[in-house]
């Protein structure tokens, strides 16, 4: 599935339409460049769990766990950026929080995909950083980026059987809000819908 947010609050409305999908037990693969999103969508993505704890960067800490602040599971952030192998990212002892919890891990690509055969991947590429790859630099240095800024390309791959009807799930609810966040492209077991089949 593809979405275009072109916002802050679509991407928080994005999250809060994933986290109503989301159980114990999932594990999200965060990945896209430095500065792409994933911190601020890991951070709408525990506002709309009820998580509590102010979720930043765990670059430093590595791994912060923020309790539900009701009965909903906890939100387990984890920012594999300094981790040099899938040894160290075991070290942390995931598995024994992994089906208690939401584990979200930044810049797991290649080493999280361990913790569980079932997983969802979310890539977020800014816009203008598509546009850099298909322009020349005169163009992007003339390009307006304030208004480039917010706006990001957001990609899930499920990864697993329990992603495949789920997926067909979150786009219903993404549908549902009436174009509030924008389905370029919806990859499911039921076959793909194009732009027209959105508008």
């Amino acid at each position: 599935m593809k979405l275009q947010v072109t916002s802050l609050d679509q991407m928080r409305t994005f999250a809060e339409a994933l986290a109503g999908h989301l159980r114990a037990g999932d594990l999200l693969i965060l990945s896209g460049n430095l500065g792409a999103g994933k911190t601020t969508f890991t951070q709408s993505l525990g506002r709309a769990l009820g998580v509590t704890g102010r979720i930043t960067s765990p670059t430093f800490v590595i791994a912060r766990e923020h309790p539900s602040s009701g009965d909903g599971p906890a939100l387990v952030h984890v920012d594999a950026y300094r981790l040099s192998d899938a040894e160290e990212l075991g070290d942390l002892d995931l598995d024994s929080e992994l089906e208690e919890s939401i584990t979200v891990v930044e810049w797991g690509a290649g080493l999280a995909e361990q913790l569980s055969s079932d997983y969802l991947g979310v890539t977020i590429t800014p816009m203008f950083d598509l546009a850099a790859d298909v322009a020349d630099e005169a163009d992007a240095a003339d390009a307006d980026e304030d208004d480039e800024d917010e706006r990001r390309l957001v990609e899930l791959h499920g990864h697993g059987s329990t992603w495949d009807a789920r997926l067909q799930q979150v786009g219903d609810s993404l549908r549902a809000l009436g174009g509030a966040v924008e389905i370029s492209e919806f990859d499911g077991s039921d076959g793909s819908l194009d732009q027209e089949d959105n508008q």
